[in-house]
């Protein structure tokens, strides 16, 4: 159960299959008595089905790691005589168990192993019920859209061969789902005839979840005595059939409740119980979400040590889910974990404990991407690759390894009520300062008056800022907070990457933008007597949520001054990230030679038209490839699969085309390159996060190339695949670029870094000069350098 201030995400457990089946009697633990007294296959059917039938008791009963057992005995009986129907069905149910043990990776194996064998034999009862808890999975993992595709797909199957009890209960979970993306009316919608369903049948715990799930609307609008009604009822049917898991969630729910009556006493109590319900019998998901509560009931006392021994807990419960899981499950999983790391932040913080809450910011993001950066790096396939979060002599070690001032900020979110409901707003910026020398300061900046006094946000502030006073832009970006707070920028219906291409944003004067001065203010002046007075010596900003959208070098003191004129900028979407890439440079032993220089590909066609030819792009290829000495790839030699086979044996990689980003299914993120033979000529980030690259730079000298969907792993999209791929320095931009002051920046970073070997300083001087003939940051802020600088 998630806090109070956000749309509930309860795990939705599905019911267990084939409860009718009798139990036949004690279970026979020692499966190598059955050779000697089970000489037929009748009898080890007998057997098998004994063993199946004692899991569900088990299972009813909660004692998860017996129904374990016995079913794992089961279903080698199964496979040993051949029953493909008891084997589907016993794999359905182990899914089941993992899912309540919190091994999610486990589950997702016998799941899909079931739903196999289950449209093999077409036994449309068994895919459809597995279906439904592989929906509850990934609901649980935080994929709702994956979640939701399984339910209607389990609810087409329910429907058409008449089963009402499985009906009912994946209304319910589509409820769930809606609840868990705040859209209550939605939600309500399948609710009420998943009820009315469960009391038509005499479905007791159908009945039960979903007066649960009504009371999770209700709680979520505010409306206390509702939800408290509807919990209540929930709650002595649960007690009445003995469901202790659902049981539990019940009581985590009450105890929000009270909590957000102020009735803490009321609501540690419920939590208290619940805790202990969740503890005995081994569900991690609830367990995790209950000591968080807890956690929020000492912080709303003040009573910050004991929050935080109960935010820690929490942490580590959840991060003991995270072996087996891919890297998207991964991710998912940690945003919803990560309003705890903030919390933890709070309370670490209110107790002057600056440098532990420094290391708490640190293990809150990144995570999976350090995992996928070090499975690369260390090449160890044999065991999974676990990664600690640094400490902070580590991080210092970091800082003095680049010789860079690194500046890391946490976006901090608290709960605030308006009218009967809590939500989460921005609250604060937390920033560290860690100089080379190791020495570490810590500042802070309110954002609340930006919402308060001003009707804005930090996000909004950026997003005008990247508009640079370009009409189309400003009329048409949207800022909207998706899933767990995390915060995107948009464009409504397409409108803008086609006006703002043609339209000449008016000339900015220095001294104009009030965007970039008031970001300024925020970000940079409450550590501006912290940063180095060299403008040569590097400045590392590690961003959190809507700031990874900020152009740091745009941004402008009271003087007008650009940041970029007294600084070295580089970005890390963590520093154990740059811990990591230096390891990927000191790893490329194997110098290559090969420089690969790509521009203006043949455009390949996209939705309903083709590509835009970039005569620009074609330009800054030609000149590039001068510079270093090579023929660049144009038109109809920069195929696909020429230009992947090359970037595996290329030190450089350029690439100078049209690109894109998705930040609904960020993998889908692409460059555009001349389409042959089957391929369409998209390279996507998913295809690019599956290569071996060697090279020590990519740049990626295209639109958007820096974007896609933000989450605290960083940015997914196609710098992640890139730097994931093996690449420790990858240079992006943040918008759609203007053709030809590109080009000039391009080739002046070029000729810079050839001649001082630094990519940061190069891209430094590079946007300097192109200052200078193209004044608006517009045509020169767009690039961002991430890794390695050297």
């Amino acid at each position: 159960m998630p806090f109070s201030h956000k749309p509930l995400n309860l795990a939705l457990l599905t019911f267990i299959l084939f409860l009718g089946i009798p139990i036949l009697g004690e279970s026979q633990r020692n499966l190598s008595h059955l050779s000697v007294t089970a000489q037929t296959v009748e009898q080890l059917q007998q057997e098998a089905r004994r063993l199946f039938n004692l899991g569900i008791e088990q299972y009813q009963r909660s004692q998860f790691r017996d129904a374990l057992q016995s079913w794992e005995q089961a279903l080698e009986i199964y496979r040993q005589i051949g029953d493909k129907v008891g084997e589907g069905k016993t794999l359905h149910n182990l899914g089941t168990v993992y899912k309540s043990l919190g091994e999610y990776a486990q589950a997702e194996q016998y799941y899909r192993q079931s739903l196999e064998i289950s449209r093999q034999l077409g036994d449309k009862a068994v895919e459809g019920t597995t279906l439904n808890n592989l929906g509850t999975l990934y609901t649980s993992l935080g994929e709702y859209a994956q979640g939701e595709q399984y339910y209607r797909q389990s609810l087409e199957i329910f429907q058409q061969i008449g089963d009402k009890m499985g009906e009912g209960r994946t209304l319910n979970n589509l409820g769930g789902v809606y609840t868990s993306l705040g859209e209550y009316a939605q939600a309500e919608q399948y609710y009420r005839p998943s009820l009315e369903i469960s009391r038509q049948i005499g479905d007791k715990k159908g009945e039960g979840r979903t007066l649960l799930g009504l009371g999770n609307v209700y709680n979520s609008l505010g409306e206390n005595a509702q939800a408290e009604q509807f919990y209540s009822q929930s709650l002595e049917i649960f007690q009445q059939i003995g469901d202790k898991e659902w049981e539990g969630n019940t009581l985590n729910n009450l105890g929000t409740v009270y909590k957000s009556l102020g009735e803490y006493a009321q609501a540690e109590q419920f939590y208290s119980q619940s805790l202990e319900i969740f503890q005995q019998i081994g569900d991690q998901a609830g367990e995790r979400n209950t000591l968080n509560n807890l956690g929020n009931i000492y912080t709303s006392l003040g009573e910050y040590a004991q929050a935080e021994q109960y935010y820690r807990q929490s942490i580590e419960v959840r991060e003991q889910l995270r072996p087996g899981l891919t890297d998207e499950q991964k991710i998912s999983l940690f945003e919803q974990q990560a309003h705890t790391y903030e919390l933890l932040q709070t309370v670490l913080i209110a107790q002057n404990k600056l440098d532990t809450a420094l290391e708490i910011s640190e293990r809150g993001r990144a995570r999976a991407f350090v995992e996928l950066i070090a499975d690369r790096l260390w090449d160890n396939r044999e065991t999974p690759v676990t990664v600690t979060p640094p400490n902070l002599r580590e991080i210092q070690q970091i800082a003095a390894a680049q010789q860079a001032t690194i500046v890391q900020y946490s976006y901090i979110r608290e709960d605030f009520t308006f009218g009967n409901v809590e939500r989460l707003w921005e609250s604060e910026l937390y920033i560290w300062v860690i100089k080379p020398t190791g020495e570490i300061t810590f500042r802070r900046t309110d954002l609340k008056p930006l919402w308060q006094e001003q009707d804005s946000s930090l996000a909004k502030a950026i997003a005008d800022a990247r508009c640079f006073d370009n009409l189309a832009c400003l009329n048409n970006i949207t800022v909207s907070q998706i899933q767990e707070g995390s915060t995107e920028v948009r464009s409504g219906g397409g409108l803008f990457n086609q006006q703002a291409a043609q339209e000449q944003a008016r000339p900015v004067s220095q001294g104009e933008n009030r965007e970039l001065k008031q970001l300024y203010q925020l970000l940079i002046e409450p550590i501006a007597d912290l940063l180095p007075t060299n403008p040569t010596e590097r400045v590392i900003f590690v961003p959190h949520n809507a700031l990874f959208l900020v152009p740091f070098p745009a941004l402008q003191d009271a003087e007008g001054q650009y940041l970029i004129e007294k600084h070295t900028i580089l970005t890390a979407p963590s520093i154990q990230v740059l811990g990591l890439t230096r390891d990927q440079k000191q790893a490329q032993t194997a110098v290559k030679s090969d420089i690969l220089v790509v521009g203006n590909p043949t455009m390949p066609v996209v939705g309903t038209g083709q590509l835009t030819p970039l005569p620009g792009a074609e330009q800054e290829a030609r000149e590039i490839g001068q510079l270093l000495n090579v023929t660049p790839l144009i038109g109809s030699m920069a195929t696909k699969a020429t230009v992947v086979q090359q970037m595996q044996s290329s030190r450089i990689i350029h690439l100078a085309t049209h690109g894109s980003f998705d930040p609904n299914i960020p993998l889908d993120s692409w460059l555009a390159l001349t389409p042959s033979g089957t391929d369409n000529g998209l390279l996507t980030a998913a295809e690019i996060f599956g290569l071996n690259l060697n090279a020590e730079l990519v740049v990626l000298s295209a639109c958007d190339t820096g974007r896609g969907k933000i989450t605290g792993d960083g940015v997914i999209g196609l710098s992640r695949s890139f730097i994931s791929a093996g690449v420790p320095s990858v240079l992006v931009s943040l918008w759609k670029v203007p053709d030809d002051s590109t080009a000039l920046l391009m080739r002046e970073f070029y000729q810079l870094w050839e001649e001082s070997g630094d990519k940061a300083q190069a891209l430094r001087q590079a946007m300097l000069t192109t200052m200078q003939q193209y004044p608006n940051p517009v045509d020169w802020a767009a690039f961002t350098l991430m890794g390695e600088a050297e």
